[in-house]
C-alpha cells in the first residue's frame, strides 16, 4: 500500500510539474516573436517545458508585467532606470535585430529601392505623397518609379517597434523632431494603421504601392521588398546580419544603468541605421517565485544554445561578455 501511496504520489509530483511548465508565461512584443517561437519549440523538445508568449506589442507588454499578469514582460523600447525601480523591475537586453521600411511596388525587387532618414521622415509626415516625387527620384535615378500616391502604412498599437523607428526619424528629420517625436505610440501625420508586425507585414503584402516598417524576420518570411539606406556615414547599406553587427558593436552595455541603449542612427561605413535590441522585464521579487525561476532557465537556455537559431531568422546573439553581466544581474537582483 505504501508503494502504491510512493507511485501515486511520484505521478501526481510529474503531473503537476507538466501542468506548471505550461504556465510560464510572457507578453510583449512583436519584433522578437519569430525567435522566441523557435527558441520555446525547441526548449520545449528538449526539456519538456512549454513557453507560452502572446505577440501583443511592447506598450501591452509592458503594462502586463507591471500588472503582474504574466510571469515576464517583452518590449522594444527599453524602460529608464527610474520606471524600473520604480515598479520594482529587472530588464536586460535578449537579442538584437533590425527594422527595415518594406514597400509593395510593381518590378522592384528587394534591397533595388535607395531611402534615407530625412526621406522616409519626409513620407511619415506626408510631405511626399507619391513615388515618382523628385526626392525619390533623385536617389534612385535608375529605378521606374510608379506615379501612384504611397500609401502610408504604420502601427497602430503601442509599440517598441515604432519606438525604434521614430528615434530614428527624430535623428535624421529635424521636422520630423520638431512636430511628432519619438515614442511607443505618436501622433502620425499621416498613413493607415495596422497593429503588430504581423498586421503591418500582411497590410503592405495586400496593398499596391505602399510603404511600412517592420523588423527583418518579418520581411524575410512574408516575402516583402525591403529598401536599402543611406547610413550616418552617407553609404548605402543592405539589411544583412553584418550590417546589424556593425551598428550593434558600437553599444556600451556595461556602462549603461539597466542596460537602456538605443542602436539607431549608430555610426560606422558598415552600419545599419534602424538596428534594436528587444528587453526582457521581470519583477525583483516576483508573485510566482517558481515561475520566475524556471523563465530565468529558459533564458539562459537560450543565451547558451540559441545563437544559431537567432542568427538564421536574421536576429543578432548578445556577445558572451554581456550575457555574463546579464546573468550576474539575475543572482543580484532576481529572488527565486
Amino acid at each position: 500500500m505504501n508503494f502504491l501511496k510512493i507511485i501515486v504520489a511520484a505521478g501526481l509530483v510529474a503531473l503537476s510539474t507538466q501542468a506548471f511548465a505550461a504556465d510560464i508565461t510572457g507578453a510583449g512584443a512583436t519584433f522578437p516573436f519569430p525567435i522566441y517561437s523557435k527558441w520555446a519549440d525547441a526548449y520545449k523538445k528538449e526539456t519538456g517545458n512549454g513557453l507560452n508568449y502572446q505577440s501583443i506589442g511592447s506598450g501591452a507588454g509592458i503594462k502586463q508585467i507591471q500588472a503582474k499578469t504574466v510571469t515576464f514582460g517583452a518590449t522594444d523600447a527599453p524602460l529608464k532606470a527610474e520606471q524600473l525601480e520604480k515598479d520594482g523591475l529587472v530588464q536586460w537586453p535578449m537579442v538584437m535585430g533590425a527594422i527595415v521600411p518594406v514597400v509593395n511596388l510593381e518590378g522592384i525587387k528587394p534591397g533595388e529601392l535607395v531611402l534615407s532618414g530625412e526621406l522616409l521622415g519626409d513620407i511619415y509626415l506626408g510631405k511626399i505623397k507619391k513615388w515618382d516625387d523628385a526626392a525619390i527620384a533623385k536617389l534612385n535615378p535608375k529605378l521606374k518609379l510608379p506615379t501612384d500616391a504611397i500609401t502610408v502604412v504604420r502601427r497602430s498599437d503601442g509599440s517598441g517597434t515604432t519606438f525604434n523607428f521614430t528615434d530614428y526619424l527624430s535623428k535624421s528629420n529635424a521636422e520630423w523632431k520638431t512636430k511628432v517625436g519619438m515614442g511607443t505610440a505618436v501622433e502620425w501625420p499621416a498613413g493607415v494603421g495596422a497593429k503588430g508586425n504581423e498586421g503591418v507585414a500582411g497590410n503592405i503584402g495586400q496593398t499596391k504601392n505602399s510603404i511600412g516598417y517592420v523588423e527583418y524576420a518579418y520581411a524575410k518570411q512574408n516575402r516583402l521588398t525591403y529598401a536599402a539606406m543611406i547610413n550616418k556615414a552617407g553609404k548605402t547599406v543592405q539589411p544583412t546580419i553584418q550590417a546589424f553587427q556593425a551598428a550593434a558593436s558600437n553599444a556600451d552595455w556595461a556602462k549603461a544603468p539597466g542596460y537602456y541603449v538605443v542602436l539607431t542612427d549608430q555610426p560606422g561605413e558598415a552600419s545599419w541605421p534602424i538596428t534594436a535590441a528587444t528587453f526582457i522585464l521581470m519583477h525583483k521579487e516576483p508573485t510566482d517565485k517558481a515561475a520566475s525561476a524556471e523563465a530565468v532557465k529558459f533564458f539562459k537556455w537560450a543565451f547558451e544554445k540559441g545563437d544559431k537559431m537567432a542568427e538564421d531568422l536574421d536576429y543578432i546573439p548578445m556577445p558572451d561578455a554581456v550575457v555574463k553581466l546579464i546573468e550576474k544581474t539575475w543572482s543580484a537582483d532576481i529572488k527565486s
